[in-house]
């Protein structure tokens, strides 16, 4: 007697078309957290409150950041379709409305709407692909996802410097077409979703942590309000400080509410007891931490120190994103023909801790292809821990947690990176000032500095005037006082190339003084990688193995837990799934 292997549960059309939407989604999301930043002062002038700028940051922040674990936990429960529809519902129509907005408390509104979608875009792409593909054909188009995020995270201060310089575009102020560029391509990958994405559904009859979930916004809204706002209210101020009291007071009733809900959890303890799921956590907090204080340290190095424009200083980043690519592309091939993933987040972790020393030993005046190389190492390094990570913790987890998994590892590198982004910003600008003292006071002894000061001419000039009103000073802190301030530093470039010649040189070391922090710092992220054992990769993708194990529990007698569907339309031949609990032996921990 002959056995037929069962049908595949998707084409290879099927596949290609639901990647290219999940793509379009990704791709916004990513964009959009690159491309606001670049505009957000000319927003804020336009709308007539820059000074509430941070308030439009913080919303989407809080908003992604808390609905992340979301997605991927009820994804688990109620299938991946209806969540992700709901994720670019959100983020189209919060686009929609950002593009209309008329003040800036009604943009960080929409924002928040914006971030609730943002969450699950991201998260659930590379769940979904978890569903449809074995961890050896998942590598490939990781790669493409991966790829996407390196070109949006380019591409964004660029297009954000277009259109925040252009007044007017087909009847709209320039800098909202931003967030209305996101509606048609927005709408174009839902309708590929709804078209082609038929997964077979758990509905699973579990209680939903709603504990989990209120103690979680306790934590995280306070905690990120303090990170975004800590800088400009003061770190000891009292406001800060119950505002952190409360940060932890929520951490330990989450704690404490995931251990009590068990495997109801949002955040399941258990999985975390998983040595390549613990380990690949850690591994995320501390990358993220690092990467992105370095990534913010990078534009402001390029824009101050070099004077570059947005736009330039996007290009400027464009080894960056090659890096990611090459290193994406190279993992890929090689974790397809060998199964071997594991050396990848260790040589990553190695590659941005040599870049970011590397990138520390830039000055004002340094050559761009110096800065061309350290960017190009960091883009190697990240491309060699993000796909290879997340392929770690999905082989690992039993198919019932491959979206709680995923969007746990995408959880705590987004809040390594939010704390990251804020402890480095505040030890430069912390910093910045007494760099520009000592860049002052060395340049003050050349007899060019002296003949530049001593001209009356160059008194005609306003900003030259109050530069050498803030050297008579004697300190950089007296600047607001003398007419400049460094949190708009547009007055370098318009400033005497010799009298700016220190401030450059002072935003240089302090942003390579960061650079260098984030290299220690990455230190222990190789730590955490040498922990994630091997475990062999499965040949099976999430769906397949949860359709064996109906089989299998069909043949034994036994009915299917749970209510079992498919997301909205019916597929030709194929079972629908429930959670499997089979778990991958890992061979290193025996």
């Amino acid at each position: 007697m002959t056995t037929t292997s069962p049908a595949p549960l998707l084409t290879r059309r099927q596949i290609n078309l639901i990647v290219g939407g999940l793509m379009v989604g990704m791709f916004l999301a990513a964009l959009d957290q690159m491309i606001v930043a670049t505009a957000i002062r000319t927003i804020g002038d336009d709308l007539n409150g820059l000074t509430l700028q941070a308030w439009v940051t913080t919303a989407y922040l809080i908003a992604a950041t808390i609905s992340t674990p979301l997605y991927g936990k009820l994804s688990d429960i109620f299938g991946r379709k209806p969540l992700y529809i709901f994720s670019i519902s959100a983020f189209v129509v919060g686009s929609l409305l950002c593009g209309t907005a008329t003040s800036m408390y009604e943009l960080a509104a929409y924002r928040a709407i914006q971030g609730l979608g943002a969450g699950g875009l991201m998260a659930l792409a590379l769940i979904i692909l978890g569903d449809m593909l074995s961890p050896r054909e998942r590598t490939k188009y990781q790669a493409f996802f991966f790829g996407v995020w390196g070109v949006a995270s380019v591409l964004g201060p660029v297009l954000g410097g277009f259109f925040a310089d252009a007044d007017q575009l087909l009847g709209f102020a320039g800098w909202r077409w931003i967030f209305l560029m996101n509606v048609p391509l927005g709408a174009i990958a839902l309708f590929i979703i709804l078209r082609v994405l038929h997964l077979p559904a758990t509905h699973k009859r579990v209680a939903i942590d709603w504990w989990g979930v209120g103690t979680l916004v306790a934590a995280i809204v306070p905690m990120l309000i303090v990170v975004e706002q800590g800088r400009a209210w003061g770190w000891t101020s009292p406001s800060i400080l119950i505002l952190s009291s409360l940060a932890l007071v929520g951490i330990l009733a989450f704690v404490r509410a995931e251990l009590a809900a068990g495997d109801d959890a949002l955040l399941p303890p258990r999985i975390f007891r998983n040595r390549t799921v613990g380990a690949s956590t850690g591994l995320n907090f501390i990358m993220g931490f690092a990467m992105f204080g370095a990534m913010a340290g990078l534009p402001l190095y390029t824009q101050i120190a070099k004077g570059m424009s947005p736009t330039a200083s996007g290009l400027a980043m464009l080894p960056l994103t090659l890096g990611i690519i090459a290193m994406a592309g190279i993992s890929a091939r090689v974790i397809h023909q060998t199964g071997r993933y594991r050396m990848f987040p260790i040589v990553g972790t190695s590659l941005i801790v040599i870049a970011s020393l590397d990138l520390s030993t830039l000055s004002a005046d340094s050559p761009l292809w110096h800065l061309f190389v350290g960017a190009g190492l960091f883009g190697l390094g990240l491309g060699g821990i993000m796909q290879p990570n997340m392929l770690a913790v999905q082989n690992a987890v039993a198919p019932r947690d491959m979206g709680t998994g995923s969007a746990s590892v995408m959880f705590f590198r987004q809040i390594g990176g939010s704390l990251g982004t804020a402890v480095f910003l505040s030890i430069l600008f912390g910093s910045v000032g007494g760099d520009i003292g000592n860049q002052i006071s060395t340049a003050s002894l050349t007899s060019e500095f002296q003949q530049v000061i001593s001209d009356p001419a160059t008194l005609d000039n306003p900003t030259n005037a109050a530069i050498i009103r803030t050297i008579q000073a004697g300190s950089i802190d007296a600047a607001g006082n003398a007419g400049l301030s460094l949190d708009d530093t547009s007055f370098i470039n318009d400033a005497n190339p010799v009298l700016a010649s220190p401030f450059r040189e002072g935003f240089a070391d302090a942003i390579t003084r960061v650079l260098m922090i984030s290299g220690f710092i990455a230190v222990g992220g190789i730590l955490f990688a040498l922990f994630i054992p091997h475990v062999p990769l499965q040949e099976k993708s999430g769906l397949e193995s949860m359709r064996d194990e109906d089989a299998a529990k069909a043949a034994a007698g036994d009915a299917p837990e749970g209510d079992a569907g498919t997301d909205g339309v019916a597929t030709d031949g194929v079972a629908t799934g429930v959670e499997s609990v089979a778990r991958p032996v890992e061979a290193s921990e025996a």
